[in-house]
């Protein structure tokens, strides 16, 4: 199962690849030839050996063409050409964190009414307010704030990006998170704040991280680590100075800087301690439900909650799914293998999210914890633990070897060293 569940994802891999979506006609026969596979493989009336070639090659397409239906609905929620350009009236709600710029604020918005007869808009654009040259503060900046509803005059295009050879995709970047136009709040068009806060649990939760990065920055203000801090704690990222990027970077420890594996299980396996420690405490609790179960029960919820305050992030997502899967075996008593929990996790993100492929986290974050599975599970002798650290290290290392080479051309030649250091005390 584990070679099918890496078929399928390779499946869908394979669909971004290609410079135009497939007709999905005849992708229904795939319903029955999965199952018709199996049963010619099972039951002997082909040889093993070709019904397993079978078997992958029907999942193979089974990734294939479950990310080409998933394209074809997003790819029809594009922009239509003739409204490129134009003044269109929309309503609609601020979705993410507003990030401010010298002159202008930009922010993803939920479309919810177009108020242009015969307009026809995306449900989700990404949008930018153009305020006045700064000049002692941000004042000069709109004031816009998370989870407010407004009435904007904007002119839209599709996205657009270059398409440079091992560049940034901006388009696949922008159609992995929903997002099919772009444009900007019209200066003299109309801009009116409806309502302060629409109660809905995805604005609620996005307040809640814009009050926080607020608080950090304010209190921090004149440091030159506030940047850091709002990254770790609610996943802002692009609160890092560009400066401090290039020596992250130049280190190999940008991926520290972002909430991810490392951090999510922290949290979760601090939550799972805490509850075992305390639930066990009391007999009347104990018996209502074992120790053991609520502690997972704990672990799983906090590693929840912090990858919403994460902004529900595509590396905090991995590793929330491969938190669960080993919570749900524990409440069940079933025992599971490490490469089990991987591949279950693999299998959850790239069925949730078949976009995720075309990120190089993806890649660089299950091949980091595979590495991790290879260098310390399954060892039965208790070596010491600079030795176990020196096996890990060197395992992880080596394996991202080739994939930092293809993606990104460069490799950090420090990053052994510096990572050593670095983990530990952000872990602290």
């Amino acid at each position: 199962m584990r070679l099918y569940i890496v078929l399928f994802a390779c499946g869908a891999w394979l669909l971004q690849r290609q410079a135009e979506l497939p007709d999905l006609r005849y992708a229904w026969l795939l319903l029955l030839a999965v199952p018709a596979a199996w049963l010619a493989a099972s039951s002997g009336c082909v040889s093993r050996y070709a019904g397993r070639v079978a078997l992958a090659l029907a999942w193979l397409a089974a990734g294939f063409y479950w990310a080409a239906a998933l394209a074809h609905v997003r790819m029809g929620e594009a922009l239509p050409a003739e409204w490129e350009g134009r003044d269109i009236e929309i309503v609609g709600v601020v979705a993410t964190l507003p990030q401010p710029y010298e002159r202008s604020v930009r922010f993803d918005f939920d479309v919810e009414h177009v108020l242009t007869r015969d307009a026809f808009v995306p449900p989700h654009i990404a949008l930018t307010w153009w305020g006045r040259a700064p000049r002692d503060n941000d004042a000069s900046l709109p004031q816009v704030r998370v989870g407010e509803r407004w009435r904007f005059t904007v002119r839209l295009k599709r996205p657009h990006g270059t398409a440079n050879p091992h560049g940034f995709d901006y388009e696949a970047w922008l159609l992995e998170r929903g997002i099919r136009a772009t444009g900007y709040v019209r200066p003299r068009g109309s801009a009116e704040r409806l309502a302060t806060m629409v109660q809905r649990p995805g604005y609620w939760i996005e307040s809640v991280r814009e009050q926080l990065r607020a608080r950090i920055l304010a209190a921090l203000a004149e440091q030159p680590y506030a940047g850091v801090i709002a990254a770790l704690v609610m996943g802002d990222q692009r609160a890092i100075p560009a400066a401090q990027w290039q020596t992250f970077t130049r280190t190999g420890v940008n991926h520290l800087m972002s909430i991810s594996g490392l951090h999510v299980t922290m949290v979760s396996g601090l939550a799972y301690a805490l509850a075992l420690a305390l639930w066990r405490r009391s007999a009347r609790l104990t018996l209502m439900l074992p120790a053991a179960k609520a502690a997972v029960l704990a672990g799983a919820l906090a590693a929840f909650l912090y990858t919403l305050l994460a902004g529900f992030a595509v590396p905090a997502q991995r590793t929330l799914y491969m938190i669960w899967v080993v919570a749900l075996a524990l409440w069940l008593g079933m025992g599971s293998s490490a490469s089990v929990v991987l591949a279950a996790a693999l299998f959850v993100v790239v069925l949730l999210d078949p976009w995720a492929v075309t990120s190089a986290g993806f890649w660089l974050s299950f091949g980091a914890v595979a590495a991790i599975l290879f260098a310390s599970v399954n060892r039965i002798a208790q070596a010491h633990w600079a030795h176990t650290w020196a096996r890990t290290q060197g395992a992880v290392t080596i394996a991202l070897l080739p994939l930092l080479l293809a993606l990104f051309q460069q490799v950090s030649l420090i990053s052994p060293v510096a990572n050593a250091l670095a983990i530990p005390v952000i872990s602290l």
